[in-house]
C-alpha cells in the first residue's frame, strides 16, 4: 500500500512542528483524505476516520476555546486517544497548553500552518492524491508536445528514444525515457513521471546515455505530465488494414482509465517526430470541438446529397 511519511508532508507544506519531542519518523499517511473533527469535538465518534490527518480551522478552534479547562481536558483526551497521524492548526492558530500536553502524552504530533483552512485542505488533498495514487511502471517514452502528454510505446529498438530526441530538438519537453511511472489521480486523469534514477536521461543505441537537461537546457525537460495521447509504434505489416480517416477513436487502458491511442506503422523515410506533432495538435483540436475527419465526412455526404438532388431534378425534366 502506498504511503507518505509525515516528515515529507511537513517539509512539502512548510508546516511548523509544535511537538518536536515526538519521534515522527515512523508515522505515515496512507490515504489522501483529511478530516475536520468538528463532530468529534462535540462528542460524536461514529465513523471517525482516525487514520486521516486532522485539520483544525477557525470554527473548531473557537469552539474549543469556549470550554473550561476541565471540559477541554476531557474533550482533548477523548479525541487524541485515537491513533491519529497528526493534527494541523491553520491560520497560525496556536493550540492551548492543555492540548499540547495531552498530545505529547498520547504521542500525537501537532503541526501549524499560516495558510487558511480551505487553501491548506485543497493543497494537501491535491498533493496526496498524486503521491498516493495507484501506480504502475510501463516501458515507453513520455514527451510534452504542445502541452499534450504523448506516451510513445513499442518494442525495444523501434525508435522511441530517437523520436523523443527529435521532438526535444524541435522545442518539446521530455518527461521520461525507457520507464514511465503512471499514477491514476482521478477517474479521468493519469499522471506520468520518471523514476528518480533515470530522470532527464535518454538511452540511444550506438551512442549511449544522453543527459537531456545538460545538452538542451532546463526548458527541454519537465517533472510530470498528464497522459493525453498514446502513440504505439509498430513494424509495417503490408497485410494489415490501417486507419486512414480516424472517424472512430481507438483507446488503450491503464489503471482503468481509457486513453486515445494511435497505431503508427514504421517504414523507412517516415518522420516520426512530425507525425507525433501532428497527432498531438489534432488531438488538441478535437478536444476543442473540431474533428477534421468528421468535417471531411460531412462534406462528402453533402456533396452526395447535392448530386442526388440534381439527378432527381433532371429526371423530372
Amino acid at each position: 500500500m502506498a504511503s507518505v511519511s509525515l516528515k515529507t508532508i511537513i517539509d512539502k507544506m512548510k508546516l511548523t512542528n509544535l511537538t518536536p519531542e515526538l519521534d515522527i519518523k515512523k508515522i505515515r499517511i496512507i490515504q489522501p483524505d483529511i478530516n475536520r473533527p468538528a463532530l468529534q469535538l462535540a462528542g460524536y465518534y461514529e465513523h471517525f476516520e482516525a487514520t486521516r490527518l486532522q485539520v483544525i480551522g477557525f470554527v473548531e478552534y473557537t469552539y474549543m476555546e469556549s470550554f473550561s479547562d476541565k471540559e477541554k481536558e476531557k474533550m482533548y483526551r477523548e479525541l487524541l486517544s485515537f491513533d491519529i497521524p497528526g493534527v494541523v492548526f491553520c491560520r497560525d492558530l496556536a493550540p492551548d497548553p492543555i492540548f499540547l500536553k495531552i498530545a505529547v502524552e498520547e504521542k500525537v504530533p501537532v503541526l501549524m500552518t499560516k495558510k487558511s483552512t480551505s487553501v491548506f485542505m485543497a493543497e494537501i488533498i491535491r498533493w496526496l492524491n498524486v503521491k498516493l495514487a495507484p501506480c504502475i511502471s510501463i516501458h515507453g517514452v513520455l514527451v510534452d508536445v504542445y502541452g499534450v502528454g504523448v506516451l510513445i510505446t513499442g518494442e525495444s529498438g523501434i525508435g522511441k528514444s530517437e523520436t523523443a530526441i527529435e521532438l526535444i530538438k524541435r522545442g518539446h519537453r521530455l518527461v521520461s525515457d525507457d520507464a514511465v511511472e503512471l499514477r491514476r489521480v482521478s477517474e479521468e486523469t493519469l499522471i506520468g513521471t520518471s523514476p528518480d534514477i533515470t530522470r532527464h536521461f535518454i538511452e540511444m543505441r550506438g551512442v549511449g546515455i544522453i543527459d537531456v537537461k545538460t545538452l538542451y537546457g532546463v526548458s527541454s525537460v519537465r517533472e510530470t505530465q498528464t497522459i493525453d495521447l498514446v502513440i504505439k509504434l509498430e513494424e509495417w505489416d503490408k497485410d494489415r488494414e490501417y486507419d486512414r480517416f480516424g472517424l472512430e477513436e481507438e483507446y488503450t487502458e491503464y489503471l482503468g482509465n481509457k486513453i486515445v491511442c494511435h497505431r503508427i506503422p514504421i517504414r523507412p523515410g517516415r518522420n516520426l517526430a512530425v507525425i507525433c506533432e501532428s497527432a498531438a495538435v489534432n488531438h488538441r483540436q478535437k478536444q476543442m470541438g473540431y474533428n477534421a475527419a468528421q468535417e471531411l465526412y460531412n462534406r462528402v455526404q453533402n456533396s452526395l446529397a447535392r448530386r442526388r438532388s440534381d439527378d432527381d431534378d433532371d429526371d423530372e425534366e
